[in-house]
């Protein structure tokens, strides 16, 4: 009797539930399949996942692109991306990895106006950053400077491959100063500091960052000068890439009161410049540092002037334009960085997957239906088939083929399972098939009371 009690209904009734799951298992199993093979295209036009690893050109170890370097590896590193540093001798030099294909350099760091029409078909802008102020350093006395002044004097002009170098050279033709007219020294950095600190130059120009830190020691040193642009607004006019900026009295040292004037000085604007190729997981994480980096300002810039889309020697990023321009996407307001971006690459998959799955999962339901129902009706041509041959006045021998039918159409019936809501359906067609039978019984009482 326990035993018993433990059956279930579908155990006492015989009734094997496992067939109308089969039924709806073959079709949105059906339909499953089609939505994982519409996964498996979409993901196809999905972008990888972006590498771990990254490399920056910044430039000399005591230089302001390397201590910048420093702050986005440090930020980097927070999102698990490995950021190396390259110490390279400057923009020149910087630009000259990112245009070869063979160097693994992804991101660096340049100088405004670096860069021609030719190197711009590999390469895209991420954000301009700070100004780059023209610092030109003398023994003399602080006074309104031209390159005439540069005669008969050695002056450090920066290094082979770094911008200041090529600055100071085009500065140089332009006023068609002749080399010989005074002794170039290809200095540039805490070398050319060291330099006019000891008398072995009397001049020496720097492309720099005041972050720079022989930037400040010159600044701060007895004996040696900040001199002013007099023709600043001429050089802006001639050069798009350079700006004037003025060095506020007393911005280097209150108490000493240095420079004891303010010094007008033309400025470049360096930008954070990449590879066409670069992953755009990884834009946006560079551009987001950028703006933790340099959207406080400085000494040249307001707060909140840079980061900036303007000024920039290559196109803009479309991605970076974006961040730059509207804020972070919706999801990294939000959201970590990782499952922000994760999540936005799935929102890429679900447009063509919804696309799929909406008329899929409308046409199941009738599909399902259809096949249910198909096992039901289809007895019901045979049940057609009988009644026509009572119609026709059939023979005994007809109405006992019309039997041994209706009694294969019972057994096939007792096979058949279907879901408890289309239950009645069935029943109505077992009610049918009894009716049809009592028909044909009937005929042939009819014919044996002839006989």
């Amino acid at each position: 009797m326990k035993e018993q009690q433990e059956l279930t209904r579908d155990e006492v009734s015989g009734r094997d539930t496992r067939r109308p799951f089969r039924d709806l298992l073959s079709i949105y199993g059906l339909v499953f399949l089609l939505a994982i093979a519409g996964f498996v295209v979409a993901w196809q036009f999905v972008e990888p996942a972006p590498p771990k690893h990254l490399v920056m050109a910044t430039g000399s170890p005591e230089g302001a692109y390397h201590r910048f370097g420093l702050q986005y590896r440090e930020i980097l590193a927070r999102h698990g991306i490995e950021l190396e540093l390259l110490n390279t001798s400057g923009s020149v030099e910087n630009l000259e990895l990112l245009t070869d294909p063979k160097s693994k350099v992804d991101v660096a760091l340049l100088q405004g106006g670096i860069g021609t029409k030719d190197d711009a078909s590999g390469l895209t802008a991420l954000a301009s950053l700070f100004y780059e102020p023209l610092w030109i350093f003398r023994h003399e006395e602080p006074a309104p400077l031209t390159l005439a002044d540069f005669t008969g004097r050695r002056v450090a002009i920066g290094e082979p491959g770094s911008g200041t170098l090529l600055t100071m050279r085009r500065l140089i033709e332009n006023n068609a100063l002749p080399t010989t007219a005074f002794e170039a020294l290809e200095l540039g950095g805490d070398e050319a500091a060291d330099a006019l600190l000891n008398g072995h130059a009397d001049i020496a120009g720097f492309v720099a960052s005041e972050q720079a830190p022989y930037i400040k020691r010159l600044l701060l040193s007895d004996g040696i000068h900040l001199t002013p642009f007099i023709r600043a607004e001429a050089y802006k006019r001639r050069f798009y890439s350079l700006s004037s900026v003025v060095l506020p009295r007393g911005a280097a040292d209150l108490r000493r009161d240095i420079p004891p004037t303010d010094i007008t000085m033309l400025a470049g604007i360096a930008s954070l410049t990449a590879k066409k190729e670069l992953h755009p997981t990884l834009v946006l994480l560079l551009v987001q540092a950028a703006v933790e980096i340099h959207s406080g300002g400085g000494l040249f810039e307001k707060q909140g002037e840079f980061p900036s889309i303007y000024n920039t020697t290559f196109p803009i990023h479309k991605d970076a334009r974006r961040y730059l321009v509207k804020g972070p996407p919706l999801l990294q307001r939000y959201l970590p960085f990782w499952i922000a971006v994760t999540l936005d690459r799935l929102l890429i998959l679900l447009i063509p997957l919804v696309t799929l799955l909406f008329p899929l999962f409308k046409i199941a339901p009738p599909t399902y239906r259809w096949r249910i129902r198909k096992k039901i009706y289809n007895h019901y041509r045979y049940l057609f088939d009988v009644e026509t041959a009572l119609l026709k006045n059939s023979s005994m021998a007809d109405l006992d083929r019309c039997i041994m039918q209706m009694e294969d159409i019972e057994e096939q019936l007792a096979e058949v399972h279907v879901p408890l809501s289309y239950a009645d359906q069935l029943y109505h067609l077992r009610m049918h098939v009894r009716f049809v039978k009592q028909r044909v019984d009937q005929a042939r009482q009819e014919i044996n009371g002839k006989d």
